[in-house]
């Protein structure tokens, strides 16, 4: 990873580096469904707000004021926050679609990075309860085990990060706008041993994966439905706006301008899998296997990772065509940004247009969500190669209302200006 861009793999797959956090304040709809708030670290709104320090949106330049160690881990990032106890306490954790898990640190916590906020201790709420062992939301986390009949767990990420403790039902309480509060028993991961990646802003992480122990699954029946929709504003818009995402009955995409594709069943659930075809540059399309053929569900949505992950031999294929179309040499010269495709510029570049195309879906990117700036008067190409499986990251999905639908298995796009959402 060059140490100035660092586009991370993730969490799950889930990752790192974030400039946002999903801050659930959200509002009740009549038909059932729930709609939070996606909110920047730096608005107002936020809990790590601070009015003397300037937002630069760069990448590696959040809070010029700030140690570097806090800045990098929210780039790219969005965290969201729920209130769990009785008393309730407030919680921030990661928004991940590439996992299931919600988790938070716990107290004792001997094995714990560095919190700034106090740890959520269990001893203090009154509905806090461990699980058994033989219980069944023990089995559905698959890693979970004994230890004197209490359920305990270890779950790991792809970036080596990894969360160990106690799995437990306590109560999830999320505020609306108007101030009307919703409360439920979800289970959840108290963190007595967490390591790597992780920031001191981050409390946890709350998957909103597939899988049965998601946050999406075990409040689908509160709100109606096993769906939710997200619109993400792209990087570097006012920290005064929120994002938003919705959950259950009324979260549905619809109208003019939405194009879908199947969500592709898998053993592994967790994972949003989608069919990518191919890839046009401008007019040049290159396809996603030089052979012409493509397996089902080969990339996976993940609002945990950044850039845009693809195989190698594609992203190679692909990065030729956007520099070919760009009448600008390529950075050569800075060890920092490693093998990146990088430019030179003030601003963003004006082209060129990349479609993705999904199994009967075409989704246009522009510049803001290919080209991103890791430090002042440089951008560089936000896709990245790898050896292992593809990932869909959330610098693509920016300015997009997009819907996971577990009850159709399709996903949705809409092209949307977030900031007015």
């Amino acid at each position: 990873m060059a140490s100035s861009v660092m586009f991370h793999p993730c969490f799950l797959v889930a990752s790192i580096l974030s400039n946002y956090f999903i801050g659930l304040l959200a509002t009740a709809a009549s038909n059932g469904g729930f709609t939070v708030e996606l909110i920047r670290l730096d608005s107002p709104k936020s809990p790590f707000y601070n009015a003397n320090k300037t937002f630069t949106g760069r990448l590696n330049k959040y809070y010029p004021n700030a140690l570097q160690s806090r800045v990098i881990a929210y780039k790219g990032q969005h965290l969201m926050k729920v209130s769990i106890g009785t008393p309730p306490v407030d919680i921030y954790g990661i928004a991940d679609t590439g996992s299931d898990l919600v988790w938070t640190q716990c107290v004792p916590c001997d094995g714990c990075y560095n919190q700034i906020s106090p740890m959520f201790d269990p001893l203090k709420s009154s509905t806090y309860s461990d699980f058994y062992c033989e219980s069944e939301q023990c089995r559905l986390i698959n890693t979970g085990t004994c230890s004197q009949n209490t359920c305990t767990y270890t779950y790991a990420y792809a970036d080596s990060s990894i969360t160990k403790g106690v799995l437990a039902q306590e109560k999830v309480t999320m505020t609306s706008n108007s101030g009307q509060t919703v409360s439920l028993d979800i289970a959840l991961g108290c963190g007595h041993n967490n390591s790597r990646i992780f920031n001191d802003h981050e409390m946890g992480v709350i998957g909103l994966g597939g899988g049965s122990v998601s946050f999406v699954s075990q409040i689908g029946s509160t709100f109606g439905s096993k769906r939710f929709s997200h619109c993400l504003l792209p990087f570097g818009s006012d920290p005064s706006i929120a994002s938003k995402i919705s959950f259950g009955n009324g979260s549905e995409v619809v109208g003019d301008g939405v194009v879908s594709t199947p969500l592709v069943s898998k053993e592994y659930k967790t994972p949003y899998f989608v069919t990518l075809e191919g890839i046009s540059v401008g007019d040049t399309y290159v396809p996603f296997n030089s052979l012409g053929m493509v397996s089902k569900g080969n990339m996976f949505l993940d609002s945990g990772t950044p850039p845009t992950i693809v195989p190698q031999d594609f992203y190679d294929r692909l990065a030729a065509e956007v520099q070919l179309q760009i009448a600008m040499n390529p950075i050569r010269d800075d060890p920092d940004l490693g093998t990146q495709l990088c430019y030179r510029t003030k601003s963003n570049l004006d082209g060129p247009i990349l479609t993705v195309h999904f199994e009967g879906a075409n989704v246009q990117l522009k510049p803001m969500h290919t080209f991103i700036s890791p430090k002042d008067g440089v951008y560089c190409f936000a896709m990245q190669g790898s050896n292992g499986g593809g990932i869909y990251g959330n610098f693509a999905q920016a300015n997009f209302l997009i819907g996971f639908d577990m009850e159709t298995m399709m996903l949705s796009f809409m092209p949307t200006d977030c900031t007015k959402q």
